[in-house]
């Protein structure tokens, strides 16, 4: 009867054995699983609000060229408008532009990084400097009937050379930023 009690015991005994090892290998592929699938939720997780921030930048970028094509296009009118000291129709327009030119380089310097805020600020400041040009000569004495850009060609087409070279240049420094793969 001792063999039998003693066969019974083994035969208990390497059961939980066999039981313990199971759910031991079931625990450790659980685990493994959960930080496989954990790994893969923050991989998930980084790509999407790094895509996120690359639409956030791009519409950043995008607007702030097309306040600047909006704001050109103003300051082409004023170059084109003849008149002397007295306030040129669409005055108030380019003075908006320049505004929405401003509020785009704010969201710019807030998506940033600092080489493309820096050639942003490099636009910015051309446009400045070109409206202050042009308020400047207009509220010289001039003849009445030529246009600003007749009467100043030179500063003229010193604007144009800086509007074109900035705005390359933030071009330049933007399709980094936006090219992850390149």
């Amino acid at each position: 009867m001792q063999d039998t009690v003693a066969v019974a015991l083994i035969t208990s005994l390497s059961t939980l054995a066999a039981a313990a090892l199971t759910g031991l290998v079931g625990a450790l592929s659980t685990r493994r699983q959960l930080a496989h699938q954990l790994t893969v939720a923050r991989q998930d997780s980084v790509e999407r609000r790094a895509t996120r921030r690359d639409e956030l930048r791009r519409n950043a970028y995008v607007g702030f060229l097309g306040a600047c094509d909006q704001a050109y296009r103003q300051l082409d009118r004023r170059w084109l408008e003849a008149g002397g000291g007295d306030p040129v129709p669409g005055y108030d327009d380019a003075y908006a532009a320049m505004r929405a030119v401003d509020e785009a380089y704010n969201l710019v310097l807030l998506e940033g990084p600092e080489d493309v805020a820096s050639a942003a600020r490099s636009v910015l400041t051309s446009l400045t400097t070109e409206y202050a040009d042009q308020r400047r000569f207009g509220d010289g004495l001039g003849d009445a009937a030529v246009s600003l850009r007749d009467r100043h060609r030179e500063r003229w087409l010193a604007a144009i050379e800086v509007r074109t070279s900035r705005r390359i240049s933030f071009v330049d420094a933007v399709r980094p930023v936006l090219d992850r793969d390149g």
